[in-house]
């Protein structure tokens, strides 16, 4: 099944048709014979596969029997036999028939979707502390896969680092089960405050630990976390159950989003759990 996708590839041409071509994108290379059972059965998902992909990876399919060189080269053993090159070198490789959804794995782990380096993009604007610019990866990604959960929850980080309470609020509060469903919880009340507060649902009083509160909300708004959590901490060291722990689940909230590798994270849990504990 030849197609701009999918090639058949023989001894005097894998050279330049997949170590070479592995330089502009990866190729899967699936190593296969006439009388292989199996062969027949997994090479029609690779090659609906590389047809969906639409040029994010080739399949070149090499039969062992006409090329047994470089079956040998590759020590191929037992058929079918799947390997992924990219850059000129061999990076993964699997033996024998899988279902379907280990297959798209293996190829979204050696040729990654545009939305899937988007969502790194994402994530690392968010370490460096550019919200604005992550939000705009993030969305660009939920506008081609709507389903992405990692995106939808970079998308509530990056607004909440710019102080949008409203929106990252309902993002939080509908958040469909995932792996990130967890971290979505904990950032639920960071959001919850800042859409109270741009609702105008907080009054400044005669309580000096309210008036603390709601300027140390204003500072989130703003993007000063690190100022907000100054002030977060002294109304803890003051009342650690302040506003039935609401002032503690910010707190904890804003470490989650200044995440692990943010150098200050460590410092300041370690001031939360001296007060707490």
């Amino acid at each position: 099944m030849a197609s701009d996708f999918i090639i058949d590839v023989t001894e005097s041409d894998f050279e330049y048709q997949v170590l070479i071509y592995s330089q502009q994108v990866p190729v899967v290379v699936d190593f296969w014979a006439e009388w292989c059972g199996p062969c027949r059965v997994l090479g029609p998902i690779l090659e609906h596969l590389a047809q969906e992909a639409q040029g994010e990876f080739r399949l070149a399919k090499l039969n062992v029997d006409q090329n047994p060189n470089l079956a040998l080269r590759y020590a191929v053993r037992s058929i079918p036999a799947v390997k992924a090159f990219r850059n000129g070198e061999m990076i993964a490789e699997f033996i024998g028939v899988q279902p379907e959804p280990r297959l798209r794995e293996f190829i979204r782990s050696i040729a990654p979707k545009g939305s899937d380096l988007l969502l790194e993009k994402g994530q690392s604007l968010l370490d460096l502390g550019q919200a604005a610019e992550a939000e705009k990866a993030f969305r660009q990604v939920l506008d081609e896969t709507p389903e992405s959960s990692a995106a939808l929850l970079g998308l509530a980080k990056s607004l909440l680092l710019q102080g949008h309470g409203p929106e990252s609020h309902a993002i939080l509060a509908n958040f469909p089960a995932s792996r990130e469903y967890g971290v979505s919880q904990v950032l639920l009340p960071i959001s919850q405050a800042l859409e109270l507060h741009e609702a105008g649902r907080f009054y400044e009083g005669s309580d000096p630990l309210e008036a603390a509160y709601l300027n140390a909300l204003r500072l989130v708004k703003r993007g000063n976390t690190e100022a907000a959590m100054d002030g977060l901490l002294d109304i803890l060291r003051e009342d650690k159950h302040f506003r039935d722990n609401e002032v503690r689940l910010v707190m904890v909230a804003l470490l989650e989003l200044l995440g692990e590798n943010n150098p200050l994270t460590k410092q300041y849990r370690n001031e939360l759990a001296s007060i707490l504990f």
